[in-house]
């Protein structure tokens, strides 16, 4: 391959990868590195400053050196650009070649094609998903399975609109390096997929679009601002044309929603509601902080409960305040082959789906395709003919910084099953995880990054707060570690734990849940087992 100056590939090239691979776009990453790698190390270093202040007493709060900007009623986004007027279902999942054809036949208006959480670095999806996507913007995309001799072919002409996850600042890309360097993970996905896709997907009239995923502050959100002002400049591509919505699941993010609409204000799609990763993200922050910010067994937390509901409730009110989308939560039941089970799913959906189209959503999400329906038939009742509820401002919603701290107040219990089960969902979606499935059905959810990190969160924060589970067992080392051995055994019941990732899998989870330090992220050090 012929590349630039100072850009290195250190993985093996495979069939077709100089299509992603182009001179362009190792250039447009090259570019991204040096104009902005700096600026991205700072605003990570930043991130561990405030934790250590939160550790030290400190709290979160609207910020006073932005109150102008939420104050100025002035400011909106930009109108909604072709193919986002309406999102009433959007469907995620990851880029690989079945599932990019079951999300395009999947009759939701928006797929979130996942470079992020419902998937993984490992190199050949890093290329080829982009490959796919192009194969899908072209019409050329099929796929024969050789496990079951299946042929997918994309059979619907209304597909959805793709808006492509990239990943997070904080994970690296280990195989593309710069000036000896390795590059954010984040710039090369949105670097490879809008060099590759941009300009078709102009003509298409649909897109270049993206999700912003794991950004905590306003100033992450101005990092990405400019990184669609230089892949725009460099490729020639009309200033505004670039569309961002922006996922709002980190705790520091709920309270600077206005300013990180405000800095990709002429980019700006909206905001969404990451319900799990934000879970994850309220453990993560006051970790250390004892029983005020403890949260219970992960299944019994709704949507409902009072720190949730402001949240969801403040979203909604600034997205609607300024012009932007509101999008829901993911729904991540999987259809079963039981009819009770089913039953249950698409109840529990259809009140989800209800409640959020009720308080203004203007759509939501699901993780499979057999649940596109039902979402689609919750948010038709409230929105009928009309494509979102933009017009619909929430005036009446009164959101303070103590509404969006109140974890005290959330109802639950901390139980010997709710260790048991985030034990045993972390260490098989980590398995999933390392050998390259970022999306793994489990106990019929789709569950992906966010909740194994909910799972091993929640283990750490009960281990090193001292926390007593609802039967009177203290949580201990020995305990955990116990758990461990008998939570793998029941999986070997049912699969070969001898082999795969499984060894991997249950010491990484191990080690970070057991930890002294708090690992940042759990994809950090799986991402330094994989080739």
């Amino acid at each position: 391959m012929d590349l630039p100056a100072g850009v290195e590939i250190t993985a093996p090239l495979g069939d077709r990868y100089d299509e992603i691979l182009s001179p362009k776009a190792l250039e447009l990453i090259a570019l991204l590195h040096r104009e902005l790698g700096t600026r991205r190390e700072e605003l990570l270093a930043r991130r561990g400053e405030r934790i250590e202040q939160i550790s030290a007493g400190g709290t979160l709060d609207f910020l006073e050196e932005t109150k102008a900007i939420r104050d100025d009623d002035s400011w909106r986004v930009a109108d909604p650009a072709p193919g986002l007027v309406d999102r009433r279902v959007e469907i995620t999942g990851p880029t690989d070649r079945k599932m990019t054809i079951n999300a395009l036949n999947s009759g939701a208006k928006v797929w979130l094609a996942d470079q992020e959480d419902a998937n993984t670095p490992l190199w050949e999806n890093v290329v080829e998903g982009p490959l796919n996507l192009l194969d899908a913007v072209k019409g050329q995309l099929s796929f024969d399975d050789p496990k079951t001799g299946k042929h997918y072919e994309v059979t619907t002409e209304e597909q959805p609109t793709i808006v492509v996850r990239p990943r997070g600042w904080h994970l690296p890309e280990k195989h593309i390096r710069v000036d000896g360097e390795p590059t954010a993970g984040g710039l090369v996905d949105f670097a490879l997929y809008l060099t590759a896709c941009g300009r078709l997907q102009i003509e298409a009239g649909k897109g270049p679009y993206f999700y912003l995923p794991k950004m905590e502050s306003h100033r992450e959100a101005r990092l990405w601002n400019d990184a669609f002002v230089l892949g725009q400049e460099l490729l020639g591509i009309p200033r505004g044309t670039i569309r961002a919505t922006v996922l709002i699941e980190t705790y520091p993010a709920a309270f600077e929603m206005e300013e990180i609409l405000y800095e990709l204000r002429e980019h700006s799609a909206g905001l969404n509601a990451g319900r799990w990763d934000y879970m994850f993200s309220v453990i993560k922050s006051f970790r250390s902080r004892g029983k005020d910010f403890l949260l219970p067994d992960r299944n019994s937390v709704t949507m409902t409960v009072p720190f949730m509901r402001a949240y969801t409730e403040l979203l909604v009110r600034t997205c609607h305040k300024r012009g932007a989308h509101a999008i829901g939560g993911m729904a991540a039941f999987i259809p079963s082959k039981d009819p009770k089970v089913n039953e249950v799913a698409f109840a529990k959906l259809t009140d989800d789906k209800t409640r959020e189209a009720g308080d203004g959503f203007d759509g939501s999400w699901v993780a499979h395709p057999g649940m596109v329906q039902a979402c689609r038939d919750a948010f038709d009742k409230v929105l009928g003919e009309k494509p979102n509820q933009r017009d619909r401002l929430r005036e009446d919603v009164s959101v303070t910084a103590a509404d969006l701290l109140d974890v005290a107040s959330t109802p639950g219990k901390i139980t010997e099953a709710g260790l048991r089960s985030n034990i045993s969902v972390g260490i098989q979606y980590l398995e999933s995880w390392l050998r390259g499935a970022g999306a793994a059905g489990i106990n019929n959810l789709m569950e992906d990054a966010a909740t194994a990190e909910i799972s091993r969160s929640q283990v750490w924060q009960w281990l090193h707060n001292d926390i007593e589970l609802h039967d009177g067992q203290r949580v201990t080392r020995e305990l955990v570690e116990r758990l461990i051995e008998e939570e793998m055994a029941k999986i070997g019941e049912h699969a070969d734990t001898s082999g795969g990732h499984w060894a991997e899998a249950r010491d990484t989870f191990t080690e970070i849940s057991l930890a002294d330090d708090y690992v940042d992220f759990l994809t950090l050090p799986a991402y330094e087992r994989m080739p």
